[in-house]
């Protein structure tokens, strides 16, 4: 697996992450999906920075990796790696941590 390859797909994963999570995006066309989805189940998955890595990293992950097995722990160190980014980058008491979302 190529190093270069696999840092530019963590970059990348956790940019549109962020997108997702975070942003209005381009004509606030992100935070209509986020609206139409609820204030549910999709809705908290949309909101929450560690549920949506998950599935951004999948089709990364299944792209970068090789064998199953390596497919799997791409996608899994891919989405840890966006995490971990997140933590990084964000100022202490502005992130909520992942069950928060799914609280009443």
């Amino acid at each position: 697996m190529n190093t270069g390859l696999f840092i530019i797909t963590i970059l990348a994963t956790w940019r549109i992450t962020h997108l997702i999570s975070k942003e209005d995006g381009p004509f606030d066309i992100v935070f209509i999906i986020r609206k139409k989805a609820g204030a549910g189940f999709f809705g908290s998955l949309l909101d929450c920075f560690y549920c949506t890595s998950v599935w951004v990293s999948l089709p990364l992950g299944i792209w970068l990796g090789n064998s199953w097995w390596e497919k799997l722990l791409v996608w899994w160190a891919i989405s840890g790696a966006a995490c971990l980014l997140e933590q990084a980058t964000t100022k202490p008491g502005q992130q909520k941590s992942p069950l928060e979302y799914f609280e009443d």
